[in-house]
């Protein structure tokens, strides 16, 4: 995995594992003991929904642990003034004329639907370290690459709204 993680992000995978080690598991376990009790297993729906739910909690619970153990955390180091994790950037798109504003936030917290860029997609690697008014050139790839310009930067590090996404 080695995911570029913030403390903020660990910390973040820590207590959802917590509470799901000590909230769910145990809430779970109690649901598939009564839906066992409700007779034939074999054509008892209650009991299966209650086993896949408390195996999906496990397997979530195993794999924060597993990002956990594998991230390597990251310092968020940049100026006041330059775009870093958490920023909302506000861009001109030159070819389309067009506005978006993001925030740039680390691989875990990326969603491109709700404008959170990642610090590794092209998008969110190019407004890295620029400062308002800054053109930069976007590469998506050897062949294709776009420009954008830097309109506003707010340095907005409350990351407290993101969620860690997972499977």
């Amino acid at each position: 995995m080695n995911d570029r993680l913030t403390q903020s992000d660990i910390d973040k995978m820590q207590e959802e594992i917590d509470h799901r080690k000590l909230v769910l598991r145990p809430q779970l376990l109690v649901d598939v003991k009564d839906a066992r009790a409700h007779g034939d297993l074999s054509e008892n729906f209650e009991y299966k929904a209650a086993k896949k739910a408390k195996n999906q909690n496990e397997s979530r619970i195993r794999y924060l642990e597993k990002m956990i153990k594998t991230a390597r955390i990251i310092e968020d180091n940049t100026a006041d003034d330059e775009v870093g994790i958490n920023n909302q950037v506000t861009v001109l798109f030159e070819e389309d004329n067009e506005e978006e504003t993001y925030k740039i936030v680390t691989t875990v917290r990326g969603d491109s639907l709700n404008n959170l860029i990642s610090i590794e997609s092209p998008l969110g690697k190019a407004l890295m370290r620029h400062k308002e008014g800054d053109r930069v050139e976007v590469k998506v790839n050897a062949d294709v690459s776009y420009f954008v310009k830097i309109l506003k930067i707010e340095n907005n590090k409350d990351d407290s709204d993101d969620k860690i996404r997972g499977y």
